[in-house]
């Protein structure tokens, strides 16, 4: 520890925000810039954005984060349940609640080695947290760049960016091959329930779909599917929000784009009591969840017994029909849904109960698992080695970083 010199992190940074272009401005939009914002921060490392602005709208309200900088949240409600630390993999603009930083002298540290510091060390950043008049949480970037950070010597911030990487590249491969599985399983249906490829030597009949193969049937989602919706307790109950293990796992639609394909944990519990007194449902392991306001059409599946939000509805899948109601909510067209929220895109559960939809009978449903549940129960395998690695470097970083562990105790792992 004698080589390690100590600085404000102040001393090591450049910091800079981001901004919004006007969003009336529809030439500021839909371009090819993706654009972030705190609902987009939920991967460790950042590649894309489901929203774009264009080159005018850069010019005209926002700031490029450049390849190989990060991004840290600084303002939003979720910040007091985690607080998102990302690594640029492609330029991209972001909002004002986001921060770019970069190392402002690389020979005396990177900014690859600033990011795994970031990540060791968010009880730090956690520590300096205030709140807003709204509510919710800010960091003050005076505060921040007043955070003291002890750096070892060059090659030992190598070694230290080493060990991080071999945990978060295998990660990051898991979550790659489970994308490749999801889009073999996802052509599969494509080519049994769109193109209708198994049953074109069979009968087919009209329906409001079109023609569709007999046996099939068409009608509300509710016809076929138990569909609820999630609640959200009184916000001025804070006690009854917490992070033990044996609280229930409450998820919301920040969850659904940061869990992958199985839902296990969320950023925020509720206890039994809770449960209890507010009339909660639970649904159960492989229950298929669907995100229906602001976002709308994050799919994703019920990893063990859980509830949700008011904005994710719920549909109960019997074991034959899993895979098909993922790719069936995946792929649906909810543009032609409409919204009914004049100021968000938004549809309501009423709406969500009465969509059209497909229904295969009970052999065709059991013959496409039969195909499909192969590729999903290796996702699953995937997804729960990618927490057990994430839990991992999340207990190992901080003591890695403050020198406490040396990195050759890990050299057992």
């Amino acid at each position: 520890m004698e080589q390690w010199k100590q600085y404000k992190l102040g001393e090591l940074i450049t910091l800079n925000s981001g901004g919004t272009p006007d969003k009336s401005n529809k030439s500021y939009w839909g371009g090819d810039i993706p654009w972030i914002s705190a609902k987009f921060m939920y991967d460790d490392y950042l590649y894309s954005s489901e929203l774009k602005i264009s080159q005018e709208g850069l010019d005209n309200g926002s700031r490029l984060a450049p390849k190989g900088s990060i991004l840290l949240l600084t303002r939003g409600s979720g910040l007091f349940n985690h607080i998102p630390v990302c690594y640029v993999m492609k330029d991209l603009a972001y909002n004002q609640d986001v921060k770019c930083i970069e190392s402002n002298n690389k020979e005396l540290v990177s900014t690859k080695f600033l990011f795994y510091w970031l990540m060791g060390n968010k009880n730090s950043i956690g520590a300096i947290l205030e709140t807003t008049g709204i509510g919710a949480g800010k960091i003050d970037t005076n505060r921040l760049k007043d955070i003291r950070i002890s750096l070892p010597p060059k090659e030992y911030q190598q070694a230290l960016i080493g060990f991080a990487e071999s945990i978060m590249h295998k990660i990051e491969l898991n979550r790659r091959i489970n994308d490749n599985l999801e889009q073999q399983a996802q052509a599969l249906f494509k080519a049994w329930f769109v193109d209708f490829e198994p049953f074109k030597d069979g009968k087919f009949v009209e329906s409001e779909l079109g023609m569709i193969p007999e046996g099939c049937r068409v009608g509300k989602a509710e016809d076929f599917y138990n569909i609820n919706i999630g609640k959200t307790p009184p916000r001025k109950e804070q006690i009854w929000f917490s992070s033990n293990s044996s609280d229930y796992t409450w998820v919301s639609i920040s969850d659904l784009g940061s869990c992958g394909r199985f839902v296990f944990t969320s950023s925020e519990f509720l206890t039994h009591e809770a449960i209890k007194r507010h009339n909660i449902i639970l649904v159960p392991k492989d229950t298929i969840l669907l995100s229906f306001k602001l976002t709308i059409g994050r799919v994703g599946i019920a990893g063990t017994e859980l509830t949700t939000n008011e904005a994710i509805a719920r549909f109960i899948t019997s074991d034959e029909n899993r895979e098909y109601t993922y790719f069936l909510l995946k792929g649906y067209n909810y543009e032609k849904l409409g919204s009914t929220s004049s100021i968000a895109t938004a549809v309501n559960s009423k709406i969500i109960k009465a969509m059209v939809v497909l229904m295969p009978d009970k052999e065709i449903l059991k013959a496409f698992s039969s195909l499909t549940k192969p590729y999903f129960d290796q996702i699953l395998r995937n997804e729960q080695e990618s927490i057990r690695l994430t839990i991992l470097r999340d207990t190992l970083l901080p003591k890695l970083m403050s020198g406490e562990l040396k990195i050759n105790a890990t050299e057992v792992l």
